[in-house]
């Protein structure tokens, strides 16, 4: 394998986010060296105590260093404020829209482990493929008064969901080669001979009542994945039987449906994502800023792990990848250091380094 050197920036953002961080750093610098990667490194700031410290959440010099000199990089955690603060926006949505991260991509894992009891009877492994730059999220709201109310109180509040065909085309594209991907590395690993159904990919949306946005989501995306490189997969709308592999939806209901699938593997800190863009894939674990155990040790690091992994996916280093998926899976599956939110006492230092073993 050739050798190929990556930049990658750290955005540890809020709370544990600056304790999970550092554990996806330790992770790329421990992956074997017979992988051929060398990394370095750039701190990057955002986030609300950035917010309140300069007045910005994400400044300027952190997008143009990712995007002038990072190959990759890793997001931690924003804190959000409980009461409306001028001036004070998501540094994560903002860096979506200014770094083109059209997809956010998170897969949900069931891994069976004698430290705690999966939540559902089934083994969960699916992905979910959420569009990322529209729908609701375009944050166009107006409020004005009811005319219907004489008395000029009442108010009406409307905010505008919108789909275009460019960015549905894009983000079913992605998740048929998703759901390619996925199929190939079960065959390399060795899994693929119990896989018996073929590839799928779950069109997901509400076309019954919001007929025109979501049907053109809708309509899109299946024109997009009927592209010959996609006949190996089968093409679904909704959910109709036990198996899942890869669900693409609108960002709104992609949204609601990882949070609901992060419940079913047992914990949000099992649970990475990737906001993937043209240029730049950052890895970001699902969970918050978790200020009830901020400075702890305890904050479990395997989303960010996994993060790291689904990251370097992205790069096209499947390889790397699945050297990460394996040693976590072996981690969990021994169950011997697990933190609290599973149920063990383990701190994030002793799950990292019991990773790093198994690499």
């Amino acid at each position: 394998m050739a050798a190929r050197s990556l930049r990658i920036g750290l955005i540890p953002g809020d709370g544990i986010g600056r304790e999970v961080i550092p554990a996806g750093k330790k992770i790329l610098e421990s992956l074997p060296s017979s992988l051929g990667l060398s990394f370095s490194f750039v701190d990057l700031d955002a986030g609300f105590d950035c917010f309140k410290r300069t007045g910005a959440a994400l400044p300027d010099k952190t997008v143009k260093t990712l995007k002038e000199e990072c190959d990759g990089a890793l997001f931690g955690a924003v804190s959000s404020p409980t009461t409306k603060v001028a001036g004070y926006s998501s540094p994560i949505v903002a860096m979506r829209k200014s770094l083109g991260l059209y997809a956010n991509v998170r897969p949900c894992k069931t891994v069976l482990s004698p430290a705690f009891a999966s939540p559902t009877k089934t083994p969960i492994d699916l992905v979910i493929v959420r569009e990322n730059t529209e729908d609701l999220y375009v944050k166009e709201e107006k409020t004005y008064p009811d005319p219907s109310d004489p008395t000029g109180k009442a108010q009406i509040a409307e905010a505008i969901k919108r789909i275009s065909s460019k960015a549905s085309w894009r983000i079913a594209d992605i998740a048929g080669q998703i759901a390619l991907r996925r199929d190939k590395m079960r065959q390399a690993s060795g899994s693929g001979t119990s896989h018996t159904k073929q590839g799928m990919v779950t069109i997901t949306h509400k076309s019954n009542v919001l007929s025109q946005t979501d049907g053109l989501f809708r309509s899109t995306a299946r024109e997009a994945l009927s592209q010959p490189h996609f006949n190996a997969l089968k093409i679904e709308e909704q959910i109709v039987d036990k198996y899942y592999d890869v669900i693409v939806a609108p960002n709104l209901y992609g949204d609601l449906l990882s949070d609901g699938s992060a419940a079913l593997v047992g914990s949000l800190g099992l649970v990475p994502s990737a906001n993937v863009g043209e240029g730049i894939i950052i890895g970001e674990p699902c969970h918050g800023s978790a200020p009830d155990i901020e400075g702890k040790g305890v904050a479990n690091p395997i989303a960010t792990i996994r993060s790291v992994g689904v990251m370097l996916e992205f790069m096209d280093l499947p390889d790397a990848a699945e050297v990460i998926y394996k040693a976590v899976d072996a981690s969990l599956a021994e169950g011997k250091l697990v933190t609290p939110d599973l149920g063990g006492t383990a701190t994030t230092q002793q799950v990292t380094d019991d990773i790093i073993k198994r690499l």
